[in-house]
C-alpha cells in the first residue's frame, strides 16, 4: 500500500485499538514510532518496521502525531504532563487524537496546542479491533481544515470504510459521543431481546440470524453475534469504558437541556450491571459490553449455556 505523503509520524497509544490502528500504517510502510506506557505493548509492531521510543519527547520532531489513549486526562497527561510530548521544549506540526474523550477536555488541549502554533484535529473513531482490522473502521473529524487534508491520506489507512470531516473546533466529538449513547442503548436492548427469545424458547443462534438479516441488523449486531451465542467475552469494548462515553453524552445532554430518557435507563443498568459483578468478585470492567447479555439473563432467572456453533460476524467472508 502506498502513502500519498512521506511525512515522520508518531503514534501514542497502544492498547487494543490503538495496536490494531497503528499496525495498519506500519503494514503501509509509513515512516512510523511508537510510545506506549507499556513499552512491551509497542514492540510487536516493530518487527514491521515501526520505530518503538521510549519517551514522548522523543516523538516531537515528528510531523503528525496521532494519538489513543482512553480518557481525557491521559489526553492530558500524555500532551502536557511532566513527561509528555510537549516536555521537550518542542512540537509536531499536527497533533491528531483518536480517542473518545469530553468537549471540555478537547477544547482545553485544542487552545493550548494552538497557542504552541501546533493544529488540533480531533479525530475519534467507530469500531472495535475487529473492526479495524476488516478495514471497516470509520472517523469523524473536526479542526482545521489544513490539518485534516494532512493527516487524511493516513487516517484512509487504518479507516478506509470512512472518513468524515464535519468542521471546525469540537464537532466531531459531539458525533462521536452521540454515536456511542446509541451504542450503549443498542448493546442493552440487544441483550433484552435475545433473552426474552431464548425464555421463550428460540435459540439465541436462530434468532440472531434472524435480526441480521432483518432491516434493524446492522454490523454492530453481526459482530456481537458470535459472542452473544458463544458467550465469549474476550474484551473488544469494555463496559467500564461504555458508561465513560455514556456519562459524557449524559452530562453533555443536561448542560444543553435535552432530555435523554431511554439513555439514561440504559446507562443506570450498565451501573447495575458493573456494580453487581464486583460483588461477586468478578471483573467485568476487563470484559466485552456482551456480557449484559449475562446481567440481562441473571435478572430473567435465565440459564445461559454456550450454544458453540459457528456464527458469522459479518466481518470476515463468509465461509
Amino acid at each position: 500500500m502506498e502513502t500519498k505523503d512521506n511525512h515522520a509520524l508518531g503514534w501514542i497509544g497502544t492498547g487494543r485499538m490503538g495496536s490494531a490502528m497503528s499496525e495498519r500504517l506500519a503494514k503501509a510502510r509509513c515512516n512510523l514510532s511508537l510510545y506506549n506506557r507499556t513499552r512491551s505493548k509497542a514492540e510487536p509492531l516493530a518487527a514491521l518496521g515501526a520505530k518503538v521510543v521510549d519517551t514522548l519527547g522523543e516523538l516531537a520532531h515528528c510531523d503528525i502525531v496521532f494519538i489513543m489513549v482512553s480518557t481525557s486526562d491521559d489526553l492530558k497527561e500524555v500532551l502536557f504532563g511532566a513527561k509528555g510530548l510537549a516536555s521537550s521544549g518542542s512540537l509536531p506540526k499536527v497533533v491528531v487524537d483518536c480517542s473518545t474523550v469530553s468537549m471540555e477536555a478537547s477544547a482545553e488541549v485544542r487552545e493550548k496546542l494552538t497557542a504552541k502554533g501546533v493544529e488540533f484535529l480531533a479525530a475519534p473513531v467507530s469500531g472495535s479491533p475487529k473492526v479495524v482490522k476488516a478495514g471497516k473502521l470509520s472517523v469523524v473529524a473536526s479542526g482545521p481544515n489544513h490539518a485534516f487534508e494532512q493527516a487524511r491520506p493516513y487516517i484512509d489507512i487504518f479507516a478506509p470504510a470512512g472518513v468524515s470531516y464535519v468542521g471546525e473546533g469540537e464537532l466531531s466529538r459531539v458525533a462521536k459521543i452521540c454515536a456511542n449513547i446509541m451504542l450503549g442503548v443498542v448493546a442493552q436492548n440487544l441483550a433484552e431481546i435475545t433473552v426474552l427469545a431464548e425464555r421463550a424458547g428460540l435459540p439465541r443462534s436462530a434468532f440472531l440470524a434472524f435480526i441480521n438479516s432483518s432491516v434493524v441488523g446492522s454490523i454492530f449486531t453481526r459482530y456481537k453475534s458470535p459472542a452473544y451465542v458463544n458467550l465469549d467475552y474476550t474484551p473488544t469494548f469494555t463496559p467500564f469504558l461504555l458508561r465513560k462515553d455514556m456519562d459524557l453524552g449524559l452530562e453533555m445532554a443536561r448542560k444543553l437541556e435535552v432530555a435523554m430518557p431511554v439513555a439514561t435507563a440504559s446507562r443506570e443498568v450498565l451501573q447495575a450491571h458493573l456494580g453487581q459483578s464486583s460483588l461477586k468478585g468478578g471483573n467485568y470492567r476487563q470484559t466485552d459490553i456482551a456480557t449484559l447479555l449475562d446481567f440481562e439473563a441473571r435478572c430473567s432467572g435465565v440459564e445461559l449455556k454456550p450454544e458453540n456453533i459457528e456464527v458469522w460476524d459479518g466481518l470476515s467472508p463468509k465461509s
